[in-house]
Order: structure tokens, then C-alpha cells, then sequence
């Protein structure tokens, strides 16, 4: 399928911050540009807003002040809707509400031609039901742009029930020819990202609650273990706690509740209050002028251990470790014949594990024992968090921070949740990646391009989860499940037979 004919029209309804950017990205496609907003005047605004931000660019000397002209003279603010009579597509931007993006399609579709492409850039509502009342709901499609849309790359294709795979077909290959990067995706509650996203809120969320850390910890965790751009307090707090708030609490209600994405006591509480983050000047931190940042917890030098006994191979995640342990001049002597999940005895007698998504205490609550946390790359990550068991002796948690530390890491020492932070979120966002092709609601490809440059994730879930391998993804559900039954843990069917089938190959 070819895209639209750059020398066709492309109108855009509605002249907010993402309408404009939309309307940005059409005119330096090269198309003819039409702005409609139902408030008198905004369009016209919304003209010369468009055109200061393409002479910044020019300043900067990203753009051609040549191709800036030229694309301003292609740019028309419309006072009706049937100024947008010639379109070819005509993509609507307005209020995340059901009953108004309904009236404004139905108004369109006695002006436009039946051949214009009709898109609907909602995040949350249904595209299905944005069409359902329709003459002609086979072309209507969803196009979902992230914000800021002139600088991210990903557009969200989203193919409603009734609409035609042509109009599908045609709607990612203009946006291709845009610049941008397409995914398609059927409609589903939160598309791709808004789905697959939600365990790297809450599970943060979670660990809040429970008393594992403060979000400075878990931030830094994410961030410096995990690979994440930004965490998860942050990160909501630029975006708004209640836009992320209502963001969750739509896919969970779309989903009847399932457990996986139920929404964070402790965000709606920051919501009630009118915490909001940035905006509002304090949210899970506060933004005042001046205000300093709290400091992740980090432990103090510790001495590390001249010796080390490994019993067995660690898991793959963490193989690595033994290398850079002897690296670093602590000598590791390995027994024969331990079990296949591996762990590293302490010079105290305490043993050392990778998280298994278990509680270091409640199987055993008299032996001591200690867990780290996965990593995205334990040789280059700056950052490890440590689990003690009730029981651990002190000496042995120093020790075990002086391990990491001698591998040139600094060390959060956390309170003993099971599955930790980056573990239990990882294998979360797997688990609903695993889930979301097994529904067919996106290819794998898509899923893995949507995330990474849809939420700047450092690897795609899927492509994460075979690096980890999808038994162990598996083990570590199973062992949160049994920590928190009711389903929310639950490893979906499509993950538990690509974990049977890589047990078959071993």
C-alpha cells in the first residue's frame, strides 16, 4: 500500500500541543496543512505558534529557512469544517471524550470525500467505538503520537474492529514516509505501550508501599541497575501523577479489573492531595526552587571478601559475576556436584542468590540467606541492591556489600520483597509483553520497536526476555505468586510454553 500523495491534504481538528506537533510533522512531509479548532480564533493561534517553533529550529540550524517558508505557505488555519472538504486525511486530536470525537467523525463525514483516511490520535478510548457510529467505519484508524510527535518517533497504527486492513495499510505507510517509526496494534485497552508499560509504575509503586525503599532508592535502582532512562517516581512526575493515574486506572477498568494493572494506593493518595509532580511543584518529590533532591540509600565501604565458595553455576543473569570477582583478586573455588541454581557462599556461611522472586525469609525464616537484585549488565551497571534475610548476620551483609563494591558498584541495601525492584518489574513487563502477541493484539517486532522508542526502554521486552531465558522469567513469577496469590503474578499461557519448550531443548 502507498501513502498519501505528498501534494495532498492532510487536516488536523483540534490545536493543542499535540495537534500542532502533528500538524508540524505533515508540513515538513511536505503536505498541504489545514488546522481546525471548534474555539474561535485557536486555529489561527495555533498557525503562529506552528511558525515560531519552525524558526527556532531555523536558529538552531536544523532547519532550512528555504523549507520553512515553504512549508508555512502550505499551512492554513480553517474557521469550518467544510474548509477541509479537499483533505485526504484528516487526523483529530481533541478531548479524551467518547461522545465528542463521535460527533466531530460523524461531522466530517458529510464533508470529506469517501475516500479521505479519517484517524483518531486518541491514547485511552476505544478506536472501535470511536467508529462504531459511522457510515463508513473501515477507514477510520487510530494514529497515536507521543508527545512531543515533531521529536518521538513511534506512531501507534491501531486497527479498530471494523476497520479496513487497506486504510490500516495506508495510514503506517504515510506515517513511514513522515519519518516515523510505525507499529500496528489492534485495539486494545492501551494500544501497545500504555499496556506493556504499566509493571514499571507499579511495581515501583508497589515496593513503596510494602516498605522495601524510598523512591530515591528505587529511582536510582532502575536507573543505575536496571538500564531504565528515567525511574518510575520521576519519570510520573514529569509526566503528572494524575495523568498516569488516570492513564492506569482506564486500562485497569478496560479490563475488568484484572489484577495486573491494578492502579497504586499511594499515587491516588498523591492525586487526592494535589500532588502532581512538576506542574503542581511537588509530587513524590518536590520541585521548589532550591529544593534539594533526597539521596538514594547507599551503603558505606565495606571490607570485601578475600574468598568466596561457589556452589554451582549462577543463573545466566548473573553469570558473569565469578569473571569479575577473581578479576577483581577475591578468589572463588567452585564445589562439584551443587544445584543448577547456583549462589555464592559468604565467608560467615551465608548464602548469596540472584533474586528467584521469593522472599529471602519467609521459606526458612532461621537461615540466613541474602539476595541481589538482576541487573541489565552486571559489568557495566553502576548500581546493585541487596536483600538480607531477617536472619542474615550483619557481617555477611557487609561482606556481600563489600562484594559488589569491590566490583565497582555502589550498594543499596533494601528490605527483604520478594522479587526485589528490577527483577520483579522486568519480569512483569515480559510477562505482558509475552501476553499482548499471544492475543495477537501486535507482532513481536512491534511490541520491542513500541517500547524502546516509545518509552526509551534499553531493550525490548521480549528481546529482555531472551536474554533471561523464559524459564527463568517463569520461576521468578511463580515464586512472586506464590508470595502474592490472586492472579497478579501469574505467568500467562503463551510465556509458560515458551518455557516448556525451552526445557524440552536442554
Amino acid at each position: 500500500m502507498t501513502a498519501i500523495d505528498p501534494a495532498r491534504t492532510v487536516s488536523v481538528v483540534g490545536t493543542g500541543t499535540m495537534g500542532q506537533g502533528i500538524a508540524q510533522v505533515a508540513l515538513l512531509a511536505g503536505h498541504p496543512v489545514r488546522l481546525y479548532d471548534a474555539a474561535p480564533g485557536r486555529a489561527a493561534e495555533a498557525g503562529r505558534g506552528i511558525a515560531a517553533r519552525l524558526g527556532r529550529l531555523v536558529d538552531k540550524g536544523k532547519l532550512d529557512a528555504a523549507r520553512r517558508d515553504a512549508a508555512l505557505e502550505r499551512l492554513r488555519p480553517a474557521t469550518d469544517l467544510a474548509e477541509l472538504a479537499d483533505s485526504a486525511l484528516v487526523i483529530e486530536a481533541i478531548l479524551e471524550q467518547l461522545e465528542a470525537k463521535q460527533k466531530l467523525f460523524g461531522a466530517l463525514e458529510s464533508v470529506v470525500p469517501d475516500d479521505c483516511l479519517l484517524a483518531t490520535n486518541t491514547s485511552s478510548l476505544s478506536v472501535t467505538a470511536v467508529g462504531g457510529t459511522l457510515r463508513l467505519p473501515g477507514r477510520l484508524v487510530g494514529l497515536h503520537f507521543f508527545n512531543p510527535a515533531p521529536l518521538l518517533p513511534l506512531v501507534e497504527v491501531v486497527r479498530g474492529f471494523a476497520t479496513d486492513q487497506a486504510a490500516a495499510d495506508r495510514a503506517r505507510a504515510t506515517v513511514a514516509a513522515w519519518g516515523k517509526m510505525p507499529v500496528s496494534c489492534a485495539d486494545t485497552p492501551g494500544f501497545i505501550v500504555n499496556r506493556v508499560a504499566r509493571p514499571f509504575y507499579a511495581e515501583a509503586f508497589r515496593v513503596l508501599e510494602e516498605g522495601g525503599a524510598d523512591p530515591a532508592t528505587i529511582d536510582a535502582v532502575l536507573r543505575e541497575s536496571g538500564g531504565f532512562a528515567m525511574g518510575p517516581f520521576e519519570l510520573t512526575d514529569l509526566i503528572g501523577q494524575d495523568v498516569n493515574n488516570a492513564v492506569t486506572r482506564s486500562v485497569y477498568e478496560a479490563f475488568f479489573h484484572d489484577p495486573k494493572f491494578a492502579p497504586s494506593l499511594a499515587q491516588q493518595r498523591l492525586v487526592q492531595a494535589g500532588l502532581l509532580g512538576r506542574k503542581t511543584g511537588r509530587g513524590w518529590y518536590d520541585h521548589a526552587e532550591g529544593a534539594e533532591r533526597p539521596a538514594p540509600h547507599t551503603a558505606e565501604p565495606c571490607d570485601a571478601p578475600a574468598a568466596l565458595v561457589l556452589h554451582g553455576e549462577l543463573p545466566g543473569p548473573a553469570a558473569a559475576l565469578r569473571a569479575m570477582a577473581e578479576e577483581a583478586g577475591i578468589k572463588v573455588t567452585q564445589v562439584t556436584g551443587s544445584p543448577s541454581a547456583g549462589f555464592f557462599e559468604l565467608p560467615g556461611g551465608t548464602p548469596l542468590h540472584l533474586t528467584n522472586g521469593g522472599s529471602a525469609t519467609t521459606n526458612d525464616p532461621s537461615r540466613p540467606r541474602i539476595h541481589f537484585d538482576l541487573a541489565l549488565d552486571y559489568r557495566t551497571c553502576a548500581r546493585v541492591a541487596l536483600a538480607p534475610s531477617d536472619a542474615a548476620p550483619p557481617q555477611d551483609v557487609r561482606a556481600a556489600t563489600g562484594l559488589f563494591q569491590a566490583l565497582g558498584k555502589r550498594v543499596s541495601v533494601i528490605d527483604d520483597v520478594p522479587g526485589m525492584i528490577v527483577a520483579r518489574t522486568v519480569v512483569m513487563l515480559v510477562d505482558l509483553a509475552f501476553d499482548a502477541v499471544g492475543r495477537t493484539v501486535a507482532a513481536a517486532e512491534d511490541v520491542d520497536t513500541a517500547m524502546r522508542l516509545g518509552v526509551n526502554y534499553p531493550l525490548g521486552p521480549l528481546e529482555w526476555g531472551r536474554a533471561l531465558g523464559a524459564g527463568w522469567v517463569e520461576t521468578v513469577l511463580s515464586y512472586l505468586h506464590e508470595e502474592y496469590p490472586g492472579g497478579r503474578y501469574a505467568a500467562c499461557q503463551p510465556l509458560r510454553r515458551r518455557a516448556a519448550v525451552e526445557e524440552s531443548l536442554l
